[in-house]
Order: C-alpha cells, then structure tokens, then sequence
C-alpha cells in the first residue's frame, strides 16, 4: 500500500504562483509514475502532470508552459510548481500515484482557488 499526502494549496490571485507538494510513504519502492490531476465542481477529474521513474514527464496542453512537475526519488516526494495561475485552474489537485503493477493511488486532495 501507499499512502499520499498533499499539501501547498490556497487562494491565489490570477497570475500568481503555488507550489503543491505530495509526500508518499508506505511502499513507495513499488511507485513507478507520480502525478497531480484536478477536478473542478462538476467536472471530470483530469490530469495535469506526471513524472516516471526516469524522470519522463507529460503535461495536459491547458498547462504546459506554466507549469513544472519534479520528482525527488531519495526524499519520496512529487512537486507542482505552478505560475502565471488562472482563474479556470481553479480545482481540487489531488496527487496520484501508479505501481509497477498498474495499482492505482490517490491523496485526499487539496483545494486550490485563483481569484482577486
């Protein structure tokens, strides 16, 4: 089992930065991909951004160019670094992750919200 924690979320205004942060514990030698998805009120969950165990990452179009996902393997921990924030990225990000085995992880979520 792995267990996700996420933190970093919060109100910011348009344009500006977050940070999110996720934290897996558990059996995290069985990870192979991390990733933050976000799901908007009445909205599918979608991706944002994931991170192999190679470091190979994959960005949704809505974000590329704004956002950097990285991945800290010796301290089992996946980061969001989000600029140039819009009000349409407004969401709960939550932090997944994939086993070897195709087995499927979720944190509990974290709720980010751009407005002035």
């Amino acid at each position: 089992q792995v267990q996700l924690v996420e933190s970093g979320g919060g109100l910011v205004q348009p344009g500006g930065s977050l940070s999110l942060s996720c934290v897996a514990s558990g059996s995290t030698f069985n990870i192979n991909i991390m990733g933050w998805y976000r799901q908007a009120p009445g909205t599918q969950r979608e991706l944002v951004a994931i991170i192999t165990l190679s470091g190979t990452t994959r960005y949704a179009d809505s974000v590329k160019g704004r956002v950097t996902i990285s991945r800290d393997l010796s301290k089992r921990t996946v980061t969001l670094q989000m600029n140039s924030l819009k009000p349409e990225d407004t969401a709960v990000y939550f932090c997944h992750a994939e086993s070897f085995q195709g087995v499927h992880y979720w944190g509990q979520g974290t709720q980010v919200t751009i407005s002035s």
